[in-house]
């Protein structure tokens, strides 16, 4: 079984981080910001924060959820997992 890390004496960003892809998907489907909220039932702001992937500190599920049935994608083209930097990687 391999060795689970812990990130609890880990700086923030050791451990990677995730990327927001909602404008990317966005650009794929040819939809504004402002008719992905009108589709989504969100507000403005919540699709601006994701669409410049800025500021997001915790997701809402069912916002990603409901932007999945719009563009009819999957959670996947929506974040990506990025680890560390190979200089910055935490000891094992």
């Amino acid at each position: 079984m391999d060795e689970l890390k812990s990130i609890v004496t880990y700086r923030t960003g050791e451990y990677g981080h995730i990327v927001v892809k909602l404008s990317e998907a966005m650009k794929a489907h040819n939809i504004t910001r402002n008719r992905l909220a009108t589709l989504t039932g969100s507000k403005y702001p919540i699709v601006n924060r994701y669409y410049k992937g800025t500021q997001v500190e915790r997701f809402d599920l069912d916002f990603l959820a409901r932007v999945c049935y719009v563009l009819d994608c999957r959670v996947e083209d929506l974040l990506e997992y990025q680890k560390p930097e190979e200089t910055n990687e935490a000891p094992k």
